[in-house]
């Protein structure tokens, strides 16, 4: 987990096509979410960006993937 002044960065790897949707600490910064969203069109993305909006209690507006969009592990911003 990376921190900045107002920005956290976390590393994200994604489960698409689960039957369940949830998202998990393994370690310091490092999460496993599961989504039941097929990876095609975004669709994967867009149920991860929600996911960590409601498990962080932020506005989804406030989440990006800033690395691994086409990938299942990737690196998003929250700005807080």
């Amino acid at each position: 987990m990376l921190k900045k002044e107002g920005q956290v960065r976390i590393s994200v790897r994604v489960k698409p096509y689960s039957k369940k949707c949830e998202i998990m600490l393994v370690k310091d910064g490092e999460f496993i979410a599961y989504v039941n969203q097929p990876p095609s069109e975004g669709k994967a993305n867009t149920a991860l960006i929600e996911l960590i909006s409601d498990y962080f209690n932020v506005p989804r507006s406030a989440i990006k993937i800033v690395s691994g969009y086409k990938s299942r592990n990737k690196i998003v911003e929250i700005i807080k």
